[in-house]
């Protein structure tokens, strides 16, 4: 039995929708779990009816596409959930617009066929910014990652296993330094079992990973996300 207002299979009241947002300043320092709960109460706020799980323990149908590492901010975050509701998306967009929370920005919902395979199940890659908050110097700077492009291997240490985090990493990229202080765009993979971290790059480059500050800039997908932008 699901919770109140809640529903199970596919019917006709169901929907699923699809919200690209931004995970600004304020809440830099918070973490997945506790970002799934602020979604939940911009739900409740909104008067929005989600659809439940089955089982002992119902949980809200809303569904990470990545789990974003605490200390990141983020300009494309992407979030499934599910409405018992027959209300159109710019009626649901609006509702969640007014209630939404602090350093959490809306930039698109859009319905989503119910079939559609889960998001995590397509994620290929991820883009970050990657910028120094100490003066680097740039030429230094692009000789450290390029030097750690050229290797074969580079065997970094997660959870006490070994793994290798050069097949890793898809593209660097610097960008034009502001203030003498230097950074770059970097995409890794983000695909189950082969995912690739900022931070470990940062380190396998032999400098302080916490004297840079990372943004998440895109996911990339096997399949289209949106169709409307």
């Amino acid at each position: 039995m699901g919770l109140p207002g809640s529903k199970s299979g596919i019917d006709s009241t169901m929907i699923r929708c699809r919200v690209l947002y931004q995970k600004t300043e304020p809440l830099r320092y918070t973490g997945m779990l506790d970002i799934q709960h602020i979604w939940e109460r911009i739900f409740r706020r909104a008067h929005l009816s989600l659809v439940y799980s089955q089982g002992f323990h119902p949980q809200p149908r809303i569904q990470q596409a990545a789990p974003l590492p605490l200390g990141f901010l983020s300009s494309y975050e992407l979030l499934d959930f599910w409405l018992d509701s027959t209300e159109t998306v710019p009626v649901i967009t609006g509702k969640i617009q007014r209630n939404t929370h602090p350093g959490l920005e809306i930039t698109h919902i859009e319905e989503i066929d119910l079939s559609a395979p889960i998001l995590q199940s397509q994620l290929e890659s991820s883009c970050y910014l990657v910028t120094s908050l100490l003066e680097i110097d740039p030429v230094l700077f692009v000789e450290k990652w390029k030097h750690l492009l050229a290797k074969r291997t580079i065997i970094r240490t997660r959870r006490g296993k070994e793994y290798d985090l050069r097949p890793l990493i898809q593209t660097i990229d610097t960008i034009e330094p502001e203030n003498g202080y230097a950074g770059f765009q970097i995409t890794l993979s983000a695909r189950e079992a082969a995912t690739g971290r900022p931070e470990e790059v940062i380190a396998a480059m032999e400098m302080d990973p916490f004297t840079f500050r990372y943004k998440r800039e895109k996911l990339a997908f096997s399949i289209p996300v949106f169709f409307l932008i």
